[in-house]
C-alpha cells in the first residue's frame, strides 16, 4: 500500500477544486491510468466564476481564451526530476451547457487516439518520499507550447513548468493532477496525495 505523497499547490491565485478524492475514490470514476486519487483545479475569479456565462454559453462551444485561468502559471509541486513532457496538443474549445453533452459522446474516440488525447500537454515529475519511495506527479491539460522544462531537468517546488490550458480530455481550462508509482502511465498504480497536509474537497476554493 502506497503512503500519501505530500505536495505543494502548483499555482497561485484562486482555484476551485473539482473531482476530489476527498469526496470519492476513484475520483474520476475509473482506476485506469492510475487515476484513483486524481484531482482537478479550475481557475476562477473573485466571484468564483471560471468565465462569464451567457445564453450563448449554453448552446455553443467557447474559445479557451474567454476563461480567466487560460494561461495561468503552473509550478512544480515537488522537488524532483522531469521524466516526460508533451507540448504539441491543441488547446481546443471549451464546452458548457448542451455542447458538453456532445463532447462527452466523443470520449471513446479520444481514448482510441491514445493517452496524449486524454491527458493533453503534460509534465511528469519523479520525486522521492517516505523513506525513499518513488512517485511520479502528472500535471495535465497544459497550454500548447507553454512547457518550460525538459526530461532530465531537476526542478524544485515552485519552479515554473508551464501554463494552464485546455488540451486533451478537458471541457474548460483547468489543471488535472495525479500521482503514480512509475512513469508508465498506462500500467502504473495510483499514489494518494495531499496538499501541505490537507486534501481539499469538491467545491472548495484555494486562494494563494
Amino acid at each position: 500500500m502506497q503512503g500519501t505523497l505530500m505536495l505543494h499547490y502548483p499555482f497561485a491565485g484562486r482555484w476551485q477544486v473539482r473531482n476530489s478524492p476527498a469526496d470519492r475514490v476513484p475520483s474520476h470514476g475509473t482506476t485506469m491510468f492510475g487515476l484513483s486519487y486524481a484531482i482537478d483545479f479550475v481557475p476562477v475569479d473573485e466571484h468564483g466564476s471560471s468565465a462569464p456565462y451567457t445564453v450563448a454559453s449554453f448552446f455553443r462551444p467557447e474559445p479557451p481564451t474567454l476563461f480567466t485561468g487560460f494561461g495561468r502559471t503552473i509550478t512544480s509541486p515537488v522537488d524532483g526530476t522531469v521524466v516526460q513532457t508533451h507540448d504539441s496538443e491543441t488547446d481546443h474549445n471549451a464546452y458548457r451547457g448542451l455542447p458538453s453533452v456532445g463532447y462527452a459522446l466523443t470520449q471513446r474516440r479520444r481514448l482510441a487516439r491514445g493517452i496524449h488525447a486524454i491527458v493533453g500537454n503534460h509534465v511528469l515529475i519523479e520525486t522521492t518520499y517516505l523513506n525513499n519511495r518513488t512517485a511520479v506527479v502528472a500535471l495535465c491539460h497544459l497550454q500548447q507550447n507553454s512547457i518550460t522544462v525538459q526530461p532530465g531537468q531537476t526542478v524544485h517546488q515552485g519552479d515554473v513548468i508551464g501554463r494552464c490550458g485546455n488540451s486533451g480530455n478537458s471541457t474548460e481550462p483547468h489543471l488535472h493532477l495525479h500521482a503514480l508509482d512509475s512513469a508508465d502511465v498506462i500500467h502504473a498504480a495510483a499514489v494518494p496525495v495531499s496538499f501541505q497536509g490537507h486534501l481539499p474537497a469538491n467545491g472548495q476554493t484555494i486562494d494563494i
